[in-house]
């Protein structure tokens, strides 16, 4: 998820806008974590499985 979504349940603004100091901490901790910092780690796993899976399949299409 990303932060321009997000509503401060502090001051009720946008945390992109980053009013008070809550929307601010969000908005740098969101920044900070990166593309995947929002991914548990079972769909990490699940990405990572798939990513194998297109991987292989284009390799056996390639030799076919």
């Amino acid at each position: 998820m990303t932060y321009d979504r997000l509503v401060c349940a502090n001051c009720a603004s946008p945390v992109s806008e980053g009013r008070c100091p809550v929307c601010r901490a969000s908005r740098e901790r969101l920044q900070h974590e990166g593309m995947f910092g929002g991914l548990n780690p079972a769909a990490l796993i699940a990405l990572l499985v798939a990513l194998i899976a297109v991987a292989v399949l284009a390799h056996e299409m390639a030799t076919a």
